[in-house]
């Protein structure tokens, strides 16, 4: 049904990963979340459209962080922009 999406990891999101301690959930993220974002992006248990000021975004729950992307569908890319913790994503 869907082509499949490759991978974008932005900048700001591999500073985000350098200066936390994100290490542990990003092996979970590369193995578990990339895949199923390669497979389909735009639905799943774990993924919401956003609304509002974020309009334009989706965000996969990785237990307590959320992960934040855009889709490009022209290029049929993933954009990873940022991981944050629920408590400081929104």
């Amino acid at each position: 049904m869907f082509n499949k999406f490759n991978i974008a990891e932005t900048e700001s999101f591999q500073k985000n990963l350098k200066n936390s301690n994100f290490s542990k959930i990003y092996s979970k993220i590369k193995t578990i979340v990339y895949p199923q974002l390669r497979k389909n992006p735009y639905f799943g248990p774990n993924i919401k459209k956003l609304k509002g000021e974020f309009e334009g975004l989706y965000r996969f729950r990785i237990g307590d962080h959320r992960l934040f992307y855009s889709i490009d569908n022209e290029k049929i890319i993933v954009f990873v922009l940022a991981l944050k913790q629920r408590k400081d994503a929104y």
